[in-house]
């Protein structure tokens, strides 16, 4: 069984026991969040929501916070001697999915 869910702007595929990176969520490590904006759950008799599936609810497990790798911004005008040069480190929550219930 898999559902498709909606989660800080993004819909993702999760089926149980997989791990997800998401964008920082509020809760802490070792904390439980339910996902309760479901648009399809997939598997003997699949639900398809108009726009969310009635009920139904992915629970996950916050496993840990922590930050992406650097990425370096580079701003560039030609013939204006013009650089800007800045880094970025996205914060990420990595999260195991627990159940899915319809």
């Amino acid at each position: 069984m898999y559902a498709i869910f909606e989660a800080c702007g993004k819909q993702y595929k999760a089926s149980e026991g997989d791990t997800l990176f998401l964008e920082k969520l509020e809760q802490a490590a070792g904390d439980e969040v339910v996902f309760d904006k479901v648009l399809y759950i997939g598997d003997d008799a699949s639900a398809i929501g108009a726009p969310y599936v009635e009920g139904a609810k992915v629970t996950a497990k916050v496993v840990k916070e922590g930050k992406s790798k650097k990425i370096m911004v580079f701003k560039f005008k030609a013939k204006k001697n013009y650089r800007r040069r800045q880094g970025h480190r996205q914060p990420y929550a990595k999260i195991e999915i627990v159940s899915i219930a319809r």
